[in-house]
């Protein structure tokens, strides 16, 4: 009974020896193996060296806002350092070829670049992330591998203080760029500093807190409330517009 077995096992063993040795694709780590050797010896595509260099380092995280049609991609690189840029259309991006490549992509309604990361906002709600994301990776990452410039064209805005800004708009401003402004940036916006007239404040919302539902919230009860609280001499804070395209988003429902 036990030579039967041993005599089992062997011939199961040489069996397998016959398998391993001429049908080497029966082995599934072998067939693993091979597959994924085919695959990096035979590209399905050709992609441009730098390109291969800089996708193989970057890898782009993605961070929900409070604007459900806002998104952040962080590219792990610096994009703006120290300032923001707002694209709220396609006219606006004549100035950066990344923003001009972003609004290629259909269903791309805005786009708005941070010190660190990119809010692109998409046209409605019932557009699905999933779809629009793929493309978006694909653009962020073709233009970091290109050496393109961010931005070819610098303007000003206008928010630096100046030797003319008396004491309370200094600290205005101040308050906003210390404490109001880097809170705001983490949802993927910004708020600019427009004037200071008659006790009231002035600012631009700019990014996902454009079309963000919450974003009277944000100016009422967390700016206004702090700004109040630091400086007495604010009544109030309203929003700007800087066109009609700007004030009927704000409008609508």
């Amino acid at each position: 009974m036990a030579a039967a077995a041993r005599l089992g096992w062997g011939a199961a063993a040489a069996a397998a020896g016959l398998r391993r040795r001429f049908c080497p694709m029966m082995n599934p780590y072998t067939v693993k193996k091979q597959l994924l050797h085919h695959f990096v010896q035979r590209p399905l595509f050709q992609l441009p060296a730098t390109l291969c260099n800089t996708v193989r380092h970057m890898f782009i995280q993605t961070q929900d806002t409070p604007n459900p049609n806002s998104l952040k991609f962080i590219p792990g690189k610096p994009v703006l350092e120290t300032r923001t840029m707002d694209f709220p259309t396609p006219a606006a991006a004549f100035r950066s070829p990344l923003a001009r490549q972003l609004f290629r992509i259909e269903g791309v309604k805005s786009v708005f670049f941070g010190p660190d990361f990119i809010t692109v906002t998409k046209e409605s709600e019932e557009l699905d992330w999933n779809l629009l994301k793929p493309d978006i990776y694909a653009t962020i990452m073709d233009f970091f591998a290109s050496g393109l410039p961010l931005v070819t064209e610098e303007t000003s805005s206008g928010e630096a203080g100046s030797e003319e800004d008396d004491e309370v708009v200094a600290m205005i401003k101040e308050l906003l760029d210390t404490r109001i402004r880097p809170t705001v940036q983490e949802d993927g916006g910004d708020v600019i500093y427009k004037g200071f007239e008659d006790g009231i404040v002035q600012l631009k919302l700019q990014g996902s807190c454009t079309s963000c539902p919450s974003s009277i919230i944000t100016l009422k009860n967390g700016i206004q409330n702090m700004l109040q609280f630091y400086i007495p001499e604010v009544e109030g804070v309203e929003q700007v517009m800087d066109d009609e395209s700007d004030e009927k988003e704000a409008n609508s429902p």
